[in-house]
């Protein structure tokens, strides 16, 4: 018996156009859509007029159970797509655990190119982008200071994901150990209506941020040491 595929499906992290038409025909053709909330894909879905009788939750907190049957459903030739509440999944969101686990038993995973957050701050940025690294969010508390201490010496930019509860300290601790004169810039609201992107010293944007409310969703981006 063939196996079925994993399509890792990203969505759109603002603008529904940025849906792809392939993403749209996988959706629509899957036997089982993994979702990280039913409820918001439910509105992803319905407002591409995708008719679907087997949505199932997928997240942080069942993941580790729900892997098993998945990979079995997998393995009996269903035709599976992973969807996060928005962007690619697997980048701060589930999927990695379901993806390394079918590529173990020898399940086709496809992720299909599409919209992520990370990608269009860093060039929006004006800061290089030829090297990069990620490192998505931060740890609140355990581990937080190590992670920001490591970076020191990356000469790569670095991307960082952010809350707006937290952009004002995440600038103020890179500052602390990166130096404030080192040029940054920060997008929020990806993709929406509100879009906008900030560039400047880490001083400045601290400055910044002292001064207006942080609202929306965060990419902070770094350069790297020179």
């Amino acid at each position: 018996m063939k196996t079925g595929i994993l399509y890792i499906v990203p969505t759109p992290v603002g603008n529904m156009e940025d849906m792809t038409l392939r993403a749209i025909r996988i959706l629509k053709e899957a036997d089982v859509i993994l979702a990280e909330d039913t409820r918001t894909s439910g509105i992803l879905l319905k407002h591409f007029d995708i008719q679907h009788g087997s949505l199932l939750a997928h997240h942080k907190f069942n993941e580790h159970q729900t892997v098993e049957p998945l990979v079995k459903r997998l393995q009996a030739g269903e035709q599976v797509a992973l969807m996060s509440d928005a962007g690619t999944p697997g980048i701060s969101d589930p999927g990695f655990l379901l993806a390394r686990e079918c590529a173990k038993a020898g399940i086709e995973v496809q992720c299909l190119p599409g919209a992520t957050a990370c990608i269009p701050a860093l060039v929006d940025s004006g800061l290089p982008c030829d090297r990069f690294c990620f490192e998505g969010f931060l740890p609140q508390k355990k581990g937080r200071q190590t992670r920001i201490n490591a970076l020191a010496e990356e000469t790569r930019t670095m991307v960082f994901y952010e809350s707006p509860y937290r952009v004002l300290k995440t600038l103020t601790q890179l500052g602390e150990v990166l130096g404030n004169d080192r040029q940054a810039a920060v997008s929020r609201e990806i993709s929406k209506v509100h879009e906008e992107t900030l560039r400047g010293t880490i001083g400045e944007l601290i400055n910044h941020f002292t001064e207006t409310e942080p609202r929306g969703e965060f990419v902070i981006v770094v350069a790297g040491k020179n």
